[in-house]
């Protein structure tokens, strides 16, 4: 499954962290399969990130523009405090990430 995350410019998984979608100069893009990350890859514009269906979008608050995410097919979700892609995996692994719906 892939997981779409807005981040900051630093395009390192170590070190990047979640932004709100205004300010998100990159995207992560997580292959995430049976509980491991198999890949990480940075683009600029998820429209450009080659991929026909993204499954899940992480945002960083509940506040953000996610109908555009909703109407695609994507499941939104909300980190709670978690910032790092690591974190982030991390809380998804577990279901601790908060799910928006209409």
């Amino acid at each position: 499954m892939l997981i779409l995350i807005p981040v900051d410019n630093s395009k390192d998984e170590k070190h990047s962290k979640i932004v709100s979608l205004l300010s998100s100069p990159t995207w992560a893009l997580i292959d995430f399969d049976e509980g491991v990350v198999k890949s990480v890859k940075f683009v600029d514009d998820w429209h450009d990130s080659g991929e026909d269906w993204i499954d899940f979008v992480v945002l960083s608050d509940k506040f953000e523009n996610y109908m555009e995410f909703m109407e695609m097919g994507m499941m939104v979700l909300v980190v709670r405090d978690e910032e790092s892609i690591e974190d982030i995996i991390e809380a998804f692994k577990f279901k601790e990430l908060d799910e928006i719906g209409l």
